[in-house]
């Protein structure tokens, strides 16, 4: 699993990205502080960091700096279009440089695109296994005995979840938090039991999804 840190301030910008960071699969942990970006720096090792360029206590460049000599992606996330900044940030070894306002699918096509072309310069790659499926993050794919399985945006996003809680009884309300549609609209309760439905019908006897009645959903 890929460990990413987030800095950013603004906590309506943070709460949405953390979600969707999450649901793709990814650890997150989340500083709102150059000092809080450094604690996290000593004390943990990160394949990437999402850094907003304007912090409470400096700027983003204080955190990466603090990143230069560890194995940590940097992709810069802010309102500052300057071209003088903008170019520094590149010269200084950022992997990617996001102006807000973004959409949130074009950030996760960024951040798998980095993160995978850092796996495959490390010569890793981020597998997930649940049942006889093996989920590659970096791709974005799910394979049940070197089958490709086709899954729908969705479809693939609940099935992440699932990955991520095994043995754990998450309720409907917890995964309807959690997920969303193409469009970045909350999926409704009978929707969910549509996408439920989908997902067992491609997967097949590969992931054993159990429903526990007025209670939700279990994979083990």
């Amino acid at each position: 699993m890929n460990d990413i840190m987030l800095v950013e301030d603004d906590t309506m910008i943070a709460s949405g990205i953390l979600y969707a960071l999450e649901t793709e699969g990814y650890e997150v942990c989340h500083a709102t502080t150059v000092a809080d970006a450094h604690d996290f720096i000593e004390k943990r090792e990160f394949h990437l960091a999402i850094i907003d360029m304007q912090l409470p206590d400096g700027t983003g460049f204080a955190v990466s700096e603090k990143l230069e000599y560890a194995n940590t992606a940097v992709i810069f996330l802010t309102v500052v279009d300057d071209e003088n900044t903008i170019v520094k940030a590149f010269d200084d070894g950022a992997a990617d440089y996001i102006v807000k306002p973004f959409r949130i699918r074009e950030l996760l096509a960024r951040v798998r695109r980095v993160l995978s072309i850092q796996n495959k310069q490390t010569g890793k790659d981020n597998i997930i296994c649940i049942g006889q499926a093996r989920i590659n993050t970096d791709e974005a794919k799910v394979c049940v005995n070197d089958q490709l399985i086709e899954l729908t945006a969705l479809e693939y996003r609940l099935l992440l979840i699932f990955a991520n809680n095994q043995g754990v009884l998450l309720s409907r309300q917890q995964i309807l938090d959690k997920i969303w549609d193409v469009d970045g609209n909350f999926v409704e309760d009978n929707t969910l039991t549509v996408y439920v439905k989908r997902l067992r019908e491609k997967l097949g006897n590969a992931v054993n999804i159990e429903t526990v009645r007025g209670m939700g959903y279990r994979v083990d």
